[in-house]
Formats: C-alpha cells, sequence, structure tokens
C-alpha cells in the first residue's frame, strides 16, 4: 500500500509519495542494469525523462547561476 505524505515544501498537494523519494537515486547508485549505468541524465520513477528544455540551456544556467551568487554572495567555482 502507498501511503501519500505531505511535506513542508509542497504542502497537502504535493505531487508524489514521499517514502519513494530515494528509490530511484538507490537504484542509480547500485544496479547493473544498463539503463541504470548512465551520467548525465534525468530520470523520474527509475525511467529517463527529458528535463525543462531551460535545463539544457547554457546561457540560462549562467545566468541563474549569477542570480543565485547575487542572492547568496557565494561565489560558484568557474573552470
Amino acid at each position: 500500500m502507498s501511503v501519500s505524505l505531505s511535506s513542508k515544501m509542497g504542502g497537502a498537494g504535493a505531487p508524489d509519495d514521499i517514502t519513494q523519494a530515494h528509490v530511484t537515486q538507490a537504484w542509480l547508485a547500485v544496479s547493473d542494469e544498463p539503463e541504470a549505468k548512465v551520467s548525465g541524465r534525468y530520470f523520474y520513477h527509475q525511467k529517463e525523462v527529458v528535463p525543462a528544455l531551460a535545463a539544457l540551456d547554457t546561457g540560462f544556467q549562467d545566468d541563474l547561476l549569477a542570480t543565485l551568487e547575487d542572492l547568496t554572495s557565494v561565489p560558484f567555482p568557474r573552470p
């Protein structure tokens, strides 16, 4: 039986079951399945999915990091 638990972030409208939150990360860490032996991919419930297009846009990534640096005063390392 699956029990849906809300969180402080998602509240009662949280879209997923918090008790399953670790399953995909553990699977990726220890599985010998070919699907789990990849890097730089996005997974949801042990299935590879396409991330939001903005996540693939390096200009957006640079702008996001610059904004976070401004907000937190914590510089990000540069390559």
